[in-house]
């Protein structure tokens, strides 16, 4: 440990659990590590089977691999305990907390009662996109342990105030993730590709964006990759009706991070058709990709997207009004430089700008 370096410690999954947490977590350990002698706290055990029945890990891709210690065991308190002692003897100058779902809530609860150094909870969600009874409750027990709270969008500023008394918070945009480009290869071409990628839920909609795709041309395809659920037969029920079929391309399953690109390399643009968000990974995959994104006009999705040059918005439960998004995308594909436009604006969705806030907050 290097005397001349302050001490983080970072909490939350990372390889080899799956999904984007893991990614950012990982990442943001990368980037902490550039200026802080940089300790990770994941999880021996993070969801129990009877909620999360599916493999939460997937050992096949250590793209997003650092060092960690898997000591932490949502369920058992004594294991929580030990996880915070453990970090209280590495003497952190910082501690930072992942937080997106009050299934954590009772861990990270007992967690921060035992920690003694300064605690920093990166928001993805204030509280969940799928809400339920006492989710508001669980969410202010933890959260008002906090010293310091990073917002993805404006969105969530109202929220965080409601349950945490004159919050320190900033809003610092979610950064790319340009980890998935394995190989540099060139974006591929021919015919005309949309994608919507990522785990298949209501709040999605991509509901909508399939009635989009019976108006507008015959020409462009649609790609669907992600893990469907128990929600499969809803959707093909509703692809059958309106005779889209042979313009679509589903991938049910959870898509390993080194196929990631070969997805993003042969689209047009993402569709993001949120009926609810707060921010995108999926956004900042495409960003990574120089892929423009045609999102709705909920949450932070504005503020990520800059209409008629990161891509298009839209507004939101509204297949007709995403028809006709999809329709200008086009139009103006051959006028605007989507991809340069992503380029440019690049310094507010890097990882470095993210360390920046870190430090004027707690350092």
């Amino acid at each position: 440990m290097s005397r001349n370096k302050k001490t983080v410690v970072v909490v939350g999954p990372v390889y080899p659990y799956k999904g984007g947490i893991s990614h950012y977590t990982g990442l943001l350990v990368r980037a902490l590590e550039k200026r802080f002698d940089v300790h990770t706290i994941s999880f021996s055990m993070q969801y129990p089977k009877f909620l999360y029945k599916k493999e939460q890990r997937d050992y096949d891709n250590d793209s997003f691999r650092v060092d960690a210690e898997f000591i932490l065991n949502t369920a058992s308190p004594l294991s929580i305990i030990r996880a915070a002692q453990r970090i209280n003897s590495l003497r952190p100058d910082l501690v930072i907390i992942q937080w997106w779902h009050p299934y954590f809530a009772p861990c990270y609860r007992i967690l921060s009662a035992v920690l003694k150094a300064k605690l920093m909870f990166i928001c993805h969600n204030v509280f969940p996109h799928e809400r339920f009874i006492f989710d508001r409750f669980l969410t202010r027990l933890t959260l008002k342990q906090g010293d310091y709270f990073i917002l993805h969008s404006k969105r969530e500023v109202p929220e965080l105030k409601s349950i945490v008394k004159s919050p320190s918070y900033r809003v610092n945009m979610h950064p790319t993730y340009d980890a998935f480009d394995f190989s540099g290869a060139e974006p591929e071409s021919g015919g005309r590709k949309l994608l919507f990628f990522g785990f298949v839920r209501e709040y999605k909609g991509l509901k909508y964006l399939l009635k989009a795709m019976a108006d507008v041309d015959k020409d462009i395809k649609l790609m669907v990759v992600g893990d469907f659920g128990n929600d499969r037969e809803s959707y093909d029920r509703q692809i059958k009706e309106l005779g889209i079929g042979d313009r679509l391309e589903i991938h049910d399953e959870y898509v390993p991070d080194k196929q990631v690109e070969k997805y993003f390399r042969a689209c047009d643009a993402v569709v993001l058709p949120y009926i609810d968000a707060t921010q995108s990974g999926i956004a900042q995959i495409a960003y990574g990709f120089k892929k423009p994104v045609i999102a709705t006009d909920v949450g932070g999705l504005p503020e990520v997207v800059t209409d008629g040059k990161t891509g298009i918005i839209c507004k939101s439960a509204d297949s007709r009004a995403l028809a006709e998004a999809i329709k200008r995308f086009y139009a103006l594909k051959p006028e605007v430089d989507f991809a340069a436009n992503i380029e440019q604006d690049s310094r507010r969705f890097s990882w470095e700008e993210l360390i920046d806030t870190i430090v004027d907050m707690a350092f």
